[in-house]
């Protein structure tokens, strides 16, 4: 069994904002698998089963915290700890300040970041080994706080580029799932979806 968790803050009102982008990566993969959902004490839940070629099916449980953001660790850990999970078993999907919109990133371990739903979760198990899914939301625009930059709405012209980046994401959480985060890391670490720079033009074009 695995263990999926999207980062993000309960209410409507949070529901579009970047800091939420790990919900609607939740809400994608409950979405292709037509699960339903349940409310426990902390969280929403659902369990869906994935299919991979040469390898056994694998059950799932998909997470959505219902404490705020500061107490992920609050939903993530009872659960881990009621179906004896080890935190290998365990993926954090969520938003990076420090990475640029449209980029994917995989890891296995490491520092938290400043992304507080991660630290608490961490400081509950006791270990900086806990994998993580981590979705550039990109740093906001100079003068900006970046507290307030992570509670803002996406706006109308990202909007292609964050379905692209829900899809890809939802598909390298899958694979981390079936196929082991070594893999997961081969298939999408680097994904880029920032549009190519225009190179300038050479003394040949004129």
């Amino acid at each position: 069994m695995r263990l999926i968790a999207g980062l993000g803050n309960p209410g409507l009102q949070y529901a579009q904002t970047r800091h939420n982008v790990g919900w609607l990566v939740i809400d994608e993969l409950a979405r292709r698998a037509g699960a339903t959902w349940r409310l426990q004490e902390h969280a929403a839940t659902c369990e869906i089963r994935l299919e991979g070629t040469g390898v056994p099916g694998q059950k799932v449980l998909l997470v959505k915290p219902q404490t705020f953001m500061n107490s992920s660790g609050k939903a993530v850990l009872p659960l881990l700890n009621f179906y004896k999970l080890p935190l290998e078993a365990l993926l954090v999907l969520q938003d990076d300040l420090d990475s640029p919109f449209g980029l994917l990133k995989l890891r296995p371990s490491g520092r938290h970041g400043g992304q507080n739903g991660l630290r608490d979760i961490q400081r509950l198990a006791g270990s900086e080994a806990v994998p993580r899914l981590k979705l550039g939301i990109s740093r906001p625009p100079p003068g900006r706080d970046p507290a307030d930059w992570v509670l803002s709405r996406w706006q109308p012209a990202e909007q292609s580029t964050l379905a692209e980046l829900v899809r890809l994401a939802a598909d390298a959480a899958t694979t981390w799932a079936l196929y082991g985060m070594a893999e997961a890391q081969a298939q999408f670490n680097g994904t880029d979806l920032r549009p190519a720079a225009v190179a300038p033009p050479s003394p040949s074009d004129f």
